[in-house]
């Protein structure tokens, strides 16, 4: 993997990922393809969209349909035909956070493995050799450890590879954030290993954890940074405003000459702060996940709703005989050909359709809005489309 730096405006910047046979603009929005797939779009419409990378989820297909199968087809782009570079997570959050124990805390999060699973009981436990937990499908026992995350992405072939981290809830205090971050630290180097040792040519980036506490995140980030990774992801659970004071904590942390990921995030206005920061590419489920609920991304020309300036909800009685374009400042092909009218009769309808449009319509905008951010770098107009967006 080459990374190059274009053009910076401040702490911002552009700059291109080239991987394989890709190129990734960046800043850039990469759209959750959890099981090697967007609910309610194909490839053919991923392709048109422009998206530049997917993530996939290592939890996910490990367990269904499997990594060996994916590996038999040649990995993931030629198993499900989607012409794309895709990044892989390494599996672990899905594993603390499928247990209960993810929102109870740590101490709570325990299980005694060798009993029967129960619906009451976590499901997962944390050990220096890796995460044991019971799969959510059939309850079956596996270990996902450091060496264990890093084959099974190798397995599914992603161009990007994430190492195994320890992921706290929120309400984690210092102590047990300490912990979690010196695991991750000694997990990143075995996972580092392993990747070496295998001689993969697929990029893989080391996670800098910390949780809410500025000398962890900074022992983290040193640490991390000191690995010979390809790039860099921040992981962990915090507030916006705790997030913004913590990205401004690592950025003399960072290395200038690789690329950082800010793991799941996908709200507009903590892109666009983000992107200040010098990070380079963001991955969430929410544009894809809220369309399906009926909410509609728009830009603030279009005027959003009380709550969020940013978005609509299109089931509102008021847009049953709104005869207006879904977004009338977007020119996706949903908002050239639907009115607000219909797509809100589609949802009440419960059709199918109704999710791929909205769906469709999001993963467009966050494209554009990606685009109009590295342009507005290029230019060195970022600040003021900053303050246009957010104020």
């Amino acid at each position: 993997m080459e990374f190059n730096v274009i053009k910076k405006e401040g702490g911002a910047r552009v700059g291109e990922i080239k991987i394989d046979d890709f190129v990734v603009k960046t800043p850039a929005f990469v759209p959750v393809a959890t099981k090697a797939a967007i609910k309610s779009l194909t490839a053919f419409d991923i392709e048109e969209l422009m998206i530049q990378m997917l993530i996939a989820n290592t939890y996910h297909l490990s367990l269904r349909p499997g990594a060996e199968i994916i590996r038999e087809f040649g990995g993931i782009q030629k198993f499900s035909g989607i012409r794309k570079p895709f990044m892989s997570d390494s599996g672990g959050f899905q594993a603390f956070s499928l247990g209960k124990g993810a929102i109870l805390g740590r101490s709570k999060f325990e299980y005694e493995i060798e009993k029967k699973p129960s619906k009451e009981a976590s499901i997962a436990k944390i050990s220096e050799e890796g995460v044991y937990f019971r799969s959510i499908y059939d309850k079956s026992l596996h270990l996902l450890s450091p060496e264990k995350s890093i084959e099974i992405q190798h397995d599914i072939g992603a161009n990007i590879i994430l190492a195994l981290d320890e992921c706290n809830p929120p309400s984690a205090d210092y102590d047990e954030t300490k912990e979690a971050a010196e695991r991750t630290e000694r997990w990143a180097k075995r996972c580092l290993a392993f990747h070496k040792e295998k001689k993969s040519s697929q990029a893989i980036y080391g996670i800098i954890q910390g949780g809410l506490f500025r000398e962890l995140r900074e022992r983290s980030a040193k640490a991390i940074t000191s690995m010979d990774f390809d790039g860099f992801g921040i992981g962990g659970s915090f507030g916006r405003n705790k997030m913004y004071e913590t990205l401004g904590w690592l950025q003399p942390f960072l290395d200038k000459e690789k690329p950082v990921h800010l793991l799941g995030i996908g709200a507009i206005e903590d892109i666009i702060e983000s992107v200040s920061y010098g990070i380079d590419s963001f991955d969430c489920v929410s544009p894809t996940m809220i369309g399906r609920a009926g909410y509609i991304l728009i830009t603030p020309e279009s005027g959003g709703n009380r709550k969020n300036k940013f978005r609509i909800k299109i089931t509102n009685n008021r847009f049953a005989g709104d005869k207006s374009a879904i977004d009338e400042n977007c020119d996706c092909k949903m908002c050239k050909r639907y009115s607000k009218s219909y797509l809100n009769h589609l949802f009440k309808a419960k059709e199918f359709s109704a999710y791929a449009i909205a769906s469709y319509h999001n993963l467009y905008f966050m494209e554009k809005l990606m685009n109009d951010i590295r342009d507005a770098i290029e230019n060195n107009r970022f600040k003021r489309f900053k303050e246009k967006w957010l104020g």
